[in-house]
């Protein structure tokens, strides 16, 4: 199997390791030609992850339209915010027999549009053959060889069946599902639950505040994901609570850390200035909130994180309205 592998941050480079380590064919293009350059020579990422070994076999280019036409299977993790331009670029080579496999955990933030609606409006991919790839997998043990496990969604299951095969050994163990949607959506929208947990552990709350937002997190971000056409049954698998728990709680979460930095006083400017990569969950909270108010469902710590990342009000302040909002009963979806 050859795969092309668009974007060259931790985890595109994560999910190149994997596939080379499977024995496919694998090359990965990155903009930054320091990184090209790194991995072609030595291995390794100079920007991201850069104490960590990558396969022999894999390979990284700069040219983007050579990476495109290298495979039928592409990966897709470019962050959300840049797929569109970088889309555009592919229009002269995309091919009926591409099967596109995002493992880009956003919604653009102009129009709202999941990786799928955009690969169809830019590219003429149809859903059949687009795949969303998500679950709890940092890319750090990804590349260390952890048991991981993550989900293969697919309109056309014989596609995402197929391609389980393919990706999956001892390290990485997929399983095929045909909800779309509903993995793209849960993806997305974990990062904004992850942010709020890291302020509530910046603020030096316990393990009941911790509980307690995260259950109520994925239920409202289960109710988003139904109301745009998901099934809730993804939300509680891997690609819902699995991503969402582990986003949560691990210290390699960059979501987490953006989160815990603000509790502890530090500005949203200050700290992005500080990190190399994208934190997804930052535009994707202002984004779920516009499509939720489209939708017609409340999500309030989703409204609250908006206006804490807007600089429209501070962590104990938000923390304090969520709390003495009007009492409701309990339902499930």
């Amino acid at each position: 199997m050859k795969i092309s592998v668009f974007g060259g941050g931790s985890w595109g480079c994560a999910l190149a390791h994997q596939m080379s380590r499977r024995g496919q064919d694998v090359l990965i293009w990155a903009r930054e030609r320091e990184v090209v350059e790194g991995i072609n020579t030595e291995h390794r990422n100079p920007l991201f992850i850069s104490d960590l070994d990558l396969h022999e076999d894999l390979r990284a280019s700069n040219d983007l339209e050579a990476v495109a036409r290298f495979a039928d299977i592409w990966i897709w993790v470019v962050p959300s915010q840049f797929s569109r331009g970088v889309m555009e670029d592919l229009t002269g080579v995309i091919r009926p027999e591409i099967v596109m496999v995002s493992a880009s955990k956003g919604i653009e933030i102009q129009s709202l549009r999941r990786m799928d609606e955009l690969a169809w409006e830019i590219l003429n991919l149809p859903s059949s053959r687009f795949c969303a790839l998500s679950g709890p997998t940092f890319a750090r043990e990804v590349i260390n060889g952890d048991p991981s496990a993550a989900v293969l969604a697919c309109p056309d299951i014989d596609i995402a069946s197929r391609l389980q095969e393919g990706f999956s050994d001892y390290h990485l163990r997929c399983y095929a599902a045909r909800d779309l949607v509903g993995v793209e959506l849960a993806g997305a929208l974990k990062n904004v639950i992850a942010i709020a947990a890291g302020i509530v552990d910046g603020l030096g709350l316990g393990f009941n505040t911790q509980a307690a937002l995260m259950t109520r997190g994925l239920h409202e971000i289960t109710r988003l994901g139904v109301a745009a056409g998901a099934s809730a049954t993804t939300f509680r698998g891997l690609a819902g609570m699995g991503d969402l728990v582990l986003t949560s709680t691990g210290g390699l979460s960059r979501n987490r850390t953006v989160g815990q930095r603000m509790g502890k006083g530090e500005s949203l400017e200050d700290i992005l200035g500080s990190m190399r990569e994208v934190v997804e969950g930052v535009r994707t909270t202002p984004a779920a909130l516009r499509l939720a108010t489209n939708l017609g469902v409340e999500m309030p710590i989703t409204a609250a994180m908006a206006r804490l990342l807007a600089g429209e009000t501070d962590p104990k302040t938000a923390l304090r309205e969520l709390m003495l909002r009007e009492l409701k009963k309990e339902t499930t979806l």
